[in-house]
């Protein structure tokens, strides 16, 4: 493989590299060189596997519609793919004041061996001195997961569900024990409910392979049911039990990547009878209430402040490290083997 190269999803299930060409930097740019990249198992794992719905429809962003049986919007070769990225300045500008050589920067540039960046993003994006550079990943994954969580709108002393113990599952998790909720974990792996316990992200956990999440859920909870459920598996069968799970009148955030049809949700049960509010969160986005205070910088900020002291641990949650030019193998073992990995990061510093 090319020293620089960029990592290539040729078709579903085959990885290859390209080799990476060289660009000249403008005077308000940066060149940072890749040290770790975290592989979602969520979107881009569906790239992967060849379900994400740019793959197989045409997005058409002036009406926001999905157009299918045309072009689709992203077709293979997909190169560059990837959004938990961390690396070092090893260059800058002749304009550039705000960042220096030396200066780590999380971001979301793909799995390639270098990126170049204005000055802008990467001065908004730095990360603390004194947190280990790998922890940068989380500059992307984890503003998704307290995105969901402000969607949620938890309130001290409520009771929390979240189904789907994976990366967000597992943040946000954490982040609504900060925001003062009793947290209840599901998840079909008792791996991720025990790394769960054993972080003190979640009081009570669930094996639906032990039973009906919902029927327990309402037994902890005087039959009253969850405040709010935070469905984060992309599981369609996951998010009719979240709704099964959730209080008279209350909500279920769908923060999951759902692919295909949805068979095993029935929206006349549960849904219809107890007024359940649906709600999407994705990162594309911010509550409209919310907006004015937050915005995609500020999610970043948190997520750094709360790693910097100590109020989150999020290194844990990375299971596996992989050389970059044996990507191939990190992808199957997410693919293949999910109840094992949970976050695999390609480590670009010690390549095979």
């Amino acid at each position: 493989m090319n020293a620089d190269s960029v990592l290539v999803i040729t078709e579903p299930g085959k990885i290859s590299f390209l080799p990476l060409e060289n660009q000249d930097l403008q005077p308000n740019e940066v060149r940072i060189r890749t040290l770790y990249s975290g592989i979602s198992a969520g979107t881009e794992m569906t790239a992967y596997r060849g379900t994400n719905v740019y793959t197989q429809k045409e997005w058409d962003p002036t009406r926001k519609l999905f157009l299918p049986g045309v072009k689709p919007s992203m077709a293979y070769p997909l190169v560059g793919w990837g959004y938990e990225e961390v690396g070092e300045i090893l260059e800058i500008g002749k304009d550039v004041s705000r960042v220096k050589s030396g200066d780590i920067v999380g971001g979301t540039w793909g799995h390639k061996s270098w990126h170049i960046e204005t000055e802008v993003i990467a001065s908004d994006r730095l990360i603390p001195k004194n947190l280990d550079p790998i922890l940068g990943i989380f500059t992307h994954i984890g503003p998704i997961a307290l995105n969901g969580v402000l969607d949620a709108n938890i309130h001290i002393g409520e009771n929390v569900v979240i189904f789907g113990l994976g990366v967000v599952g597992q943040i946000a998790a954490r982040l609504a024990k900060l925001s003062g909720a009793r947290v209840i974990g599901v998840d079909l792996y008792d791996k991720r409910l025990n790394l769960a316990k054993q972080n003190e992200a979640v009081d009570f956990a669930i094996n639906p392979k032990e039973g009906s999440p919902a029927e327990i859920i309402k037994d902890l909870t005087a039959n009253r049911g969850a405040d709010v459920v935070i469905e984060a598996s992309g599981s369609t069968t996951a998010l009719h039990e979240a709704i099964r799970s959730a209080a008279y009148s209350s909500r279920v955030v769908v923060l999951g990547f759902i692919q295909g049809g949805a068979e095993t949700l029935y929206l006349g049960d549960e849904f219809h009878h107890n007024r359940i509010q649906l709600i999407c969160s994705q990162i594309g986005g911010i509550a409209p209430e919310l907006s004015s205070r937050w915005d995609r910088i500020r999610l970043i900020r948190t997520i750094l402040d709360l790693q910097e002291n100590g109020a989150i641990d999020l290194g844990h949650l990375i299971t596996h490290k992989v050389p970059f030019d044996r990507a191939e193998e990190a992808y199957k073992l997410l693919d293949e083997k999910p109840e094992e990995a949970l976050l695999v990061v390609l480590d670009f510093l010690n390549e095979a």
